[in-house]
């Protein structure tokens, strides 16, 4: 592990807090990184070394994040199921089955879980029943989470991308299609939104900046690889990674790339988690990084001795998130030093989801864990 430190160092309680006004509540994480501008920031206390509170074993791998709103999780698995379990027990409550696997996070919203899944089906599920309120049709799988803005007239919309090339804006209640905004190729991550704003990173090589009022095109930038990781968005800027080996930072307005970083030639899979003044983001290098958010040097590298597509949660002063050699670990968001890890055995390809000091993370295995 390597270390370098920014000038002047800042206190870590400003670490704790993201620059996005959208920051998750202590008990509850509704969607993939917390909030609407994607930022993995989490409130509330996380234990340094937490403790295995409870175990879940479906059917097949879980290579997806997880939602936690009011004292239940919900989680999707390759077994083509997604399952609501109780947050303090791990004990299922229902689960309901689509025709395919389901890789895509769930966003709960006002009573109501919205997944995608491999089928090319998107859905609406009652949380308290998994009943079936609705579901919409895309010509591909859909792999990323969903996003959520409300329009001018009110109106909940939530917006998705598909493999079928498209962003999809869907009416919240009805599932009926409000626009839809066509791509080069690819959608795999979930849309970033902010400033009546759609922002995500596409397998054409493009960051997208698409209008939320009507799907038109507000501008583009070309990123130089495709992009498989979902951006990490506060104020007018974007951070993302891409398989071009390079992370970047993006001014949406200005449509142009602020600076890139680049350290070793390995692909970013893993979304970054903001706080005041840093970025962190997993690599396949086999690290996660810590970055300043004004001039994108590195401050320091932690080794997880296996590829990071995990996308890390910030909460508490600290860092949660997987790797590929199948740990799950704790760091100090301040210097990068190792405070906790646990061994599923399989790789932790998904985020965690940090919820009043629950961490809840699935792995390759079939099994979901719950710490605390």
């Amino acid at each position: 592990m390597k270390k370098r430190f920014e000038k002047p160092f800042r206190l870590i309680a400003a670490i704790v807090l993201a620059a996005s006004p959208n920051v998750s509540h202590a008990a509850d994480w509704p969607q993939f990184r917390g909030n609407t501008g994607q930022t993995g920031v989490a409130y509330g206390k996380m234990a340094a070394s937490p403790k295995l509170l409870w175990q879940f074993k479906t059917g097949r791998g879980v290579t997806g994040a997880p939602a936690i709103v009011k004292g239940r999780v919900y989680i999707g698995s390759l077994d083509g199921n997604l399952y609501c379990l109780n947050a303090k027990n791990g004990q299922k409550i229902w689960h309901h089955e689509t025709k395919d696997e389901i890789e895509s996070a769930p966003l709960v919203l006002n009573g109501v879980v919205y997944m995608g899944a491999s089928d090319r089906y998107f859905y609406a599920l009652d949380a308290n029943t998994g009943k079936e309120k609705w579901k919409f049709k895309t010509g591909d799988k859909i792999l990323g989470g969903a996003n959520w803005f409300k329009a001018s007239n009110g109106v909940l919309r939530i917006v998705f991308g598909s493999y079928d090339n498209k962003l999809y804006c869907l009416d919240a209640k009805t599932g009926k299609p409000v626009w839809s905004y066509e791509t080069d190729n690819y959608i795999n991550g979930s849309p970033a939104i902010g400033g009546g704003r759609a922002v995500f990173g596409g397998c054409d090589g493009k960051i997208h900046i698409v209008s939320l009022s009507n799907g038109k095109k507000v501008g583009e930038v070309e990123s130089g690889a495709y992009i498989a990781a979902s951006a990490a968005m506060s104020g007018s800027d974007i951070y993302v990674g891409s398989y071009g080996n390079e992370f970047q930072k993006v001014d949406v307005n200005a449509k142009k790339i602020k600076w890139e970083y680049r350290d070793r030639s390995f692909p970013f899979f893993s979304s970054a988690a903001l706080s005041s003044d840093r970025i962190f983001v997993g690599s396949r290098d086999k690290r996660l990084h810590c970055l300043s958010r004004n001039t994108g040097k590195a401050l320091w590298t932690f080794s997880a001795n296996g590829k990071v597509d995990s996308s890390p949660v910030l909460c508490d002063g600290k860092l949660v998130f997987g790797a590929e050699n199948g740990r799950l670990f704790v760091v100090n968001a301040a210097n990068g030093k190792q405070t906790w890890s646990f061994d599923a055995g399989k790789p932790i390809t998904g985020a965690p989801a940090v919820a009043d000091g629950l961490i809840v993370v699935g792995s390759e295995n079939g099994t979901v864990y719950g710490f605390k």
